[in-house]
């Protein structure tokens, strides 16, 4: 989805990018932005989350570095659209007011009465398919719903905006000066890792956290509306995925390696194994390599509720994934049992990992494609497909791609601790760390 949130853009007359994103996600939206872009992302990592109106913030600032009247395109990662054309168009109608000082944000023709969206109130006529903002009114219930797609001058809030960066950033120092300062502290004393940016964490923790809505343009007189008509679906929910996939003749939305009987209207998504299902309609099932989750497709919102408690329990699948992103690449793990572990690690072409050694675990490494470059003690060896090495405890090593296509590896760790911590490294080209003992 973050990929095809760049590729809407296609068309427009855009400056390179700029992603706001957690440090747990660098590696990911890195590797996914590669190739994509021309030019490379400017990656801002918030230190915690502050809700949206500091992260545009911090990218607002970032902008203004690059132009002094640079204008932000704001656009979150989870949402589908099925017209691009259309979605441009209503950019460019927005692009006029934006640059004579208009905060604009994109209200979207309602195709029926929603109560899971909130709504904007268009003022005034500006110019074609552009008005002034009225208001911004909170998700309705269903009555309320009904009469604003009724009143016409209602359209659904779709969390997009278009401003210059300097008059958003005055707008959120006249409603909210210490957000402001905290944020404009964090950039200033921003340090730059490798491709990131990581503005300061004790400035931007004093910020207020605050959604752009309720600190910004409740509040503004200079708020305006480019009503958007693409196809558009905020793909916050699996329910979401149901409403915009290829249903089958009775309802079933399938992903992955599904088999079902007597079945309808269920979104059913298989990662990693076969899921089947008989005599059930109205249902969410998402299978991964960790966890499955069952629930009712009206109810699938209260995965947060879910979420809490697992967190509460301290559960690992509340915080870690089965994929883990790395600058070089990702690994996975497969198998985990005592004293013993199987990963899949794959290593991006030109990458290297850092040399290191383990006090702790054995590996043993099985090439299954492209090229292995490894360093094993004093060792150099070059392994193919089917090859295979083994590194002894203690031993300092290495493993690169210098190939063009991706290097996979099954590595079988043996030890009495394989917890990640149990790294020496000794050279990293990516900059982390050196720990040498």
């Amino acid at each position: 989805m973050l990929q095809e949130t760049q590729r809407r853009l296609e068309g427009l007359d855009c400056g390179p990018a700029i992603v706001v994103c957690n440090s747990e996600h660098r590696f990911m939206v890195a590797d996914q932005l590669r190739g994509e872009i021309a030019e490379s992302p400017a990656i801002i990592l918030e230190p915690a989350g502050r809700n949206t109106a500091p992260a545009i913030a911090l990218a607002a600032f970032q902008a203004q570095a690059q132009h002094s009247q640079a204008l932000l395109l704001v656009l979150p990662a989870d949402h589908h659209v099925t017209d691009p054309a259309s979605f441009r168009a209503a950019v460019e109608r927005a692009r006029a007011p934006a640059q004579a000082g208009k905060l604009m944000t994109f209200g979207v023709v309602p195709s029926r009465p929603e109560t899971g969206y909130g709504y904007v109130r268009c003022g005034e006529a500006l110019a074609d398919g552009t008005f002034s903002l009225a208001e911004f009114v909170e998700k309705p219930d269903q009555a309320s719903a009904a009469r604003y797609v009724a009143d016409g001058t209602y359209y659904w809030n779709s969390g997009l905006f278009l401003f210059r960066a300097d008059r958003y950033l005055e707008a959120l120092g006249q409603h909210q000066p210490a957000m402001l300062a905290a944020c404009e502290q964090a950039m200033a004393k921003a340090e730059r890792d490798l491709d990131f940016i990581r503005p300061d964490a004790e400035a931007f923790l004093a910020s207020p956290a605050d959604s752009i809505d309720y600190a910004v343009m409740e509040h503004t007189k200079a708020g305006g509306v480019s009503t958007l008509d693409c196809g558009w679906t905020d793909v916050g929910a699996w329910s979401a995925l149901w409403e915009i996939g290829a249903p089958d003749n009775v309802g079933n939305v399938c992903e992955g390696d599904v088999l079902l009987h007597d079945a309808r209207n269920n979104y059913v998504r298989s990662e990693s194994r076969l899921v089947t299902a008989l005599g059930v309609e109205d249902l969410v099932v998402v299978e991964t390599a960790d966890a499955v989750m069952v629930g009712a497709r009206d109810r699938v919102q209260d995965i947060k509720q879910v979420v809490e408690a697992l967190s509460a329990s301290n559960r690992p699948e509340a915080a870690t994934h089965q994929k883990v992103f790395r600058p070089w690449g990702s690994y996975e793990s497969l198998v985990i049992g005592e004293q013993f572990q199987v990963k899949r690690l794959t290593v991006t072409p030109g990458q290297t990992l850092s040399l290191q050694l383990h006090h702790h675990r054995a590996e043993h490494w099985v090439v299954v494609s492209g090229e292995a470059e490894i360093t094993r003690g004093e060792e150099q060896l070059t392994l193919g497909p089917d090859q295979s090495t083994y590194i002894p405890i203690g031993m300092k090593h290495r493993l690169a791609n210098r190939g063009a296509v991706p290097l996979e590896v099954i590595e079988v760790q043996s030890g009495s601790y394989l917890g990640e911590d149990d790294i020496v490294r000794f050279d990293d080209v990516y900059g982390r760390e050196e720990t040498p003992t």
